[in-house]
């Protein structure tokens, strides 16, 4: 890890770190592979399905307030490109580097998202989850703080949450602050490290660190990373995810983070023709540091599995997902994020009974 990443970020109090009794499994975006992601309804069949924690994207409105989306363009999850009162909203920014052309939802109010509907982002993938177009909103945080009460207490399980905080440089160039309004939402709902299963999320070092620094949030922090490129808020350094994540960076990190939430090729990589091949020390690495290791994303269909773990030739159908996720809860992982929870909990089921 460079020296100036380091001097840029100042070290934090190491918080008791997790154990987990078997690993986790993470209800990405909810159940995702089958409601429209980031709807009450896709956090909600999750739970259902046994998930232990729902994952909620967050970016923010105009007026300040925290929702869930993947990403701050909303074209591709919502039906805002067919209203035409919204028309004139479309635009191109500059999204981390990208050129990007859309609507983006801090050019909206929260009175103007509530009229939007969300809808499936992967049709021809996802043609049941599909037929839900429409019915849902786009939900806040706070409703999604309100559902996870409700659904423990429904459900007699205290369910987690692991919100990510997408896009945080690119928020504050808008003059937006998503750190603090997560610090006063789950502040508010008495959230933290030790009465809840509460993690935080973010590509950005600089995030996790305010959260805990600035803000003295008592949340365990993921620092997400990719096997290609780096965190944006570090890219006038060059700094890159492969130099943060080699065994004495992790080290280094240890002194911020609780854990890693890398890319699956991050833990096993595939081979030249799409195969699954062989694990990395990634684990090995991260758990000698005193680090937890949740990779993304576990996804149930062809088009996302290996080819060795494929069945047939369509891209929809469901492959052996269940055997790939086995594979990686092998190597050691502390859980897994899936769009199809109930595919990971057999895994699971089965992973514990070896």
């Amino acid at each position: 890890m460079s020296a100036s990443v380091a001097d840029r970020l100042d070290t934090a109090s190491r918080h008791d770190r997790p154990r987990t009794v078997e690993p986790l499994v993470v209800a990405h975006r909810g159940a995702s592979g089958y409601r429209p992601e980031h709807t009450l309804a896709a956090y909600e069949l999750g739970v259902g399905q046994g998930a232990d924690y729902i994952e909620p994207d967050l970016v923010m409105t105009g007026d300040g307030v925290l929702v869930d989306r993947h990403e701050p363009e909303i074209g591709e999850t919502t039906d805002v490109a067919e209203r035409p009162e919204f028309a004139d909203r479309r635009t191109t920014k500059h999204l981390d580097g990208r050129a990007v052309t859309g609507w983006f939802v801090e050019d909206f109010t929260l009175a103007e998202l509530k009229t939007l509907r969300a809808k499936e982002r992967l049709p021809q993938l996802r043609r049941e989850s599909s037929t839900y177009d429409g019915r849902f909103e786009v939900p806040t945080f706070e409703e999604v703080l309100e559902q996870r009460e409700a659904l423990s207490r429904s459900t007699g399980r205290t369910i987690g949450v692991i919100p990510e905080i997408k896009h945080s440089t690119y928020l504050h160039e808008a003059g937006l602050d998503p750190e603090a309004e997560v610090a006063r939402l789950v502040t508010k709902y008495h959230l933290n490290h030790r009465t809840a299963p509460l993690w935080i999320q973010s590509f950005e070092l600089t995030t996790l660190k305010d959260l805990r620094a600035v803000h003295r949030l008592a949340a365990r922090t993921t620092f997400l990373t990719s096997d290609t490129g780096g965190p944006y808020d570090l890219h006038a350094e060059g700094t890159t995810y492969a130099e943060l994540t080699t065994r004495e960076s992790m080290r280094t990190l240890s002194r911020w983070i609780d854990g890693f939430g890398p890319t699956k090729e991050q833990i096993i990589p595939r081979n030249a023709d799409g195969s699954l091949g062989e694990p990395t020390s990634f684990v090995d690495d991260a758990h000698d540091a005193g680090l937890t290791v949740m990779p993304y994303t576990f996804r149930a269909e062809n088009e996302f599995l290996p080819t060795d773990y494929r069945n047939g030739s369509d891209p929809a159908d469901f492959g052996r997902a269940v055997d790939e996720a086995l594979t990686f809860l092998r190597t050691g992982i502390d859980g897994v994020f899936c769009d199809q929870p109930d595919v990971c909990l057999e895994a699971r089921q089965d992973f514990l009974a070896d």
